[in-house]
């Protein structure tokens, strides 16, 4: 009570806030004088929580529901529940860069503790990580709850069929620079962790690139541990509605169709039933077209490789992403995230074997044409929405109108849905890839990401393809550490002898289809838009215009076939009025021309 006290007077205290008596659960964190009205809100999951003065209350529920322990508070009491079972095994996936481990909890009826221990048991795996954004923090508690009913509750039957593999924080270090202050939006918990790594890295915009430390310890985990369904728990930004928990996945258009079916079909409903059943409002993944104009709809998301969604289509491991309501307070998260968790465990052990004939048939279909880039287009079914009303008012601060929400729940009927859905850049499967052994820095990537491959042990003299690029497009400021590049892109066919130590990729492979997202230019995760490549822009060799001149001559003279082209070219005005291009379109045509400039030093096997 006196902590509620406290940040009462907190909230009091801001500029602007009325004092009054925290009468409601709106009056809980500081920042609440600042947020949209909040109704009560009560749920039959409630009574999932331990009294405070329990022994085994964690210590969320030590709190009443409204603080998450630090790292330190957190692996303690893990620790001392581990001693009550066999069942539970904490293993390192690595350090931070600053030196803390990234913790994962395996929970299984037998105590694996090695993935191959876990393989015997012959039971799906589900990989469950809490704060990819350390700010969003709501699963790690609610995974420590679940983990406790588990070993010392009455839910041991959760592991009969199923094993757990828990991350409680994703991003350790992240999750220490833990402020008040460090999420406005958010009503919860009373201390948050940073968005970003302690190198200013958005683990969520890393999986296809991977440079982080902690998301190379993540991808090493997938590929050892091998999960058949990856849970990525968020809290969201962006407008108010009714919703509490929402959740999706990628789409029936991407790379894992039968993935997405099971999802849909088995996954959702069941998960939509259970936390209706417990007092809370599941939805899918909401993003307004327009935070300020609702009427104009709805954006469907199709996400890309640097996702964690969009990378589990790319490697066919069915992927959710979670993602609750930020201005629903902690305690009502952290159960709606306990319910999805634990009916999560109940339906993929019901449903294994449908489950893993969806991935088996994902990874082995290697479809002719590969979708790399998609349009937006208006969907066939509209979304009645349940949101919350709002009026506009103009701003004496902005001098624009504002959104102001009431807090009333409203209906929204038959909104429009946009997404992008609509195949743009498709590109033919190649039956390989070739990559120099010079470029090891995307070799080591595609390495990291699990994908087979194999080197040559002697030349060998191929006729190949290979993109030349043009037109390149570099972004105006860096992305997450990287320079981003977009080109076009031509094929052209060559021969050449590639030297040893060059590694060929086969996309008849499990991960074939990631590894054409990673290798085509065109792909916006591709390793070469992500500035793996960017070597290859510059122009290291130049010929001056005195040589220049009477070698173009000299070229006339030769091909009365290049004086047509030359003839040609002069009917382009600008191309004519400009001395240097004139001079260039030569150069390029003469033996002293690199030939690997922008040329893509990937190559295709028809």
């Amino acid at each position: 009570m006196r902590m509620l006290s406290l940040l009462w007077l907190a909230v009091a205290t801001l500029p602007g806030a009325a004092l009054a008596e925290p009468a409601t659960q709106a009056n809980t964190y500081i920042n609440d004088a600042i947020l949209p009205p909040l109704k009560p809100w009560s749920g039959a999951s409630e009574a999932l929580m331990r009294p405070a003065d329990d022994s085994w209350a964690t210590p969320f529920e030590q709190s009443g529901g409204i603080e998450s322990p630090s790292y330190q508070q957190t692996f303690a009491w893990l620790d001392r529940l581990m001693t009550q079972s066999n069942k539970l095994n904490k293993v390192s996936l690595g350090k931070s860069p600053q030196g803390r481990d990234i913790w994962m909890i395996v929970a299984s009826a037998e105590g694996a503790a090695t993935p191959a221990q876990l393989r015997r048991n012959h039971k799906p795996n589900v990989l469950v990580q809490a704060g990819i954004h350390s700010g969003e923090i709501d699963g790690k508690d609610a995974g420590m709850m679940l983990l406790r009913d588990i070993i010392v509750g009455d839910k041991a039957e959760l592991l009969e069929q199923v094993n757990l593999l828990f991350v409680p924080i994703f991003s350790v270090d992240a999750h220490e620079r833990s402020s008040q202050s460090n999420r406005v939006n958010q009503r919860g918990p009373l201390n948050m962790g940073w968005r970003t790594t302690s190198q200013n890295i958005n683990l969520n915009r890393d999986y296809a690139k991977a440079d982080s430390i902690e998301m190379q310890h993540m991808l090493t985990a997938i590929n050892d541990w091998q999960p058949q369904l990856y849970i990525d728990v968020h809290v969201t930004d962006g407008i108010d509605y009714q919703y509490d928990v929402t959740f999706g996945y990628n789409l029936s258009q991407g790379l894992s169709p039968a993935g997405y079916n099971w999802l849909q079909q088995e996954y959702r409903p069941a998960i939509e039933q259970a936390l209706t059943q417990a007092g809370h409002i599941p939805g899918p993944l909401v993003f307004a077209l327009d935070n300020t104009d609702l009427s104009k709809g709805m954006s469907l998301w199709n996400a890309s490789a640097r996702y964690s969604n969009g990378y589990g289509d790319a490697r066919h491991l069915p992927t959710i992403l979670i993602e609750n309501h930020s201005l629903k307070p902690f305690r009502q998260r952290v159960l709606g995230t306990y319910v999805m968790l634990e009916q999560t465990l109940k339906t993929v052990g019901a449903k294994a074997t449908k489950l893993r004939a969806a991935i088996e048939k994902d990874k082995y279909r290697y479809p002719r044409l590969v979708t790399l880039t998609w349009k937006s287009q208006k969907q066939p079914q509209g979304w009645d929405f349940k949101g919350i009303d709002y009026q506009l008012e103009q701003s004496s601060v902005s001098g624009k109108q504002v959104v102001r929400w009431t807090g009333e729940p409203k209906l929204y009927p038959n909104l429009p849905v946009i997404g992008n859905t609509e195949a743009d850049i498709r590109v033919s499967r190649p039956a390989a890839y070739y990559i120099p052994p010079q470029w090891q820095e995307a070799i080591a990537k595609l390495s990291l990401h699990g994908i087979r491959m194999s080197r040559l042990e002697q030349p060998q003299t191929l006729k190949l393809q290979q993109y030349r690029l043009s037109e390149p497009q570099f972004a105006a400021s860096d992305y997450e550490g990287r320079q981003r590049v977009s080109a076009k892109a031509k094929l052209e066919k060559v021969e050449l002898t590639l030297p040893v130590g060059t590694v060929k990729i086969s996309t008849e492979q499990p991960l074939g289809d990631l590894a054409m997202i990673l290798l085509e230019p065109q792909s916006p995760d591709s390793l070469l838009q992500w500035g793996l490549f960017n070597t290859i822009f510059t122009r290291t060799e130049y010929i001056e215009d005195y040589a220049v001149e009477p070698l173009a001559q000299q070229m006339l003279a030769n091909s009365k076939a290049l004086q047509a082209e030359f003839d040609q070219a002069l009917k382009d005005p600008a191309f004519a009025a400009d001395a240097k291009a004139r001079l260039r379109w030569f150069y390029e045509r003469s033996p002293y021309y690199d030939k690997a400039y922008q040329a893509y030093p990937v190559y295709r096997a028809r």
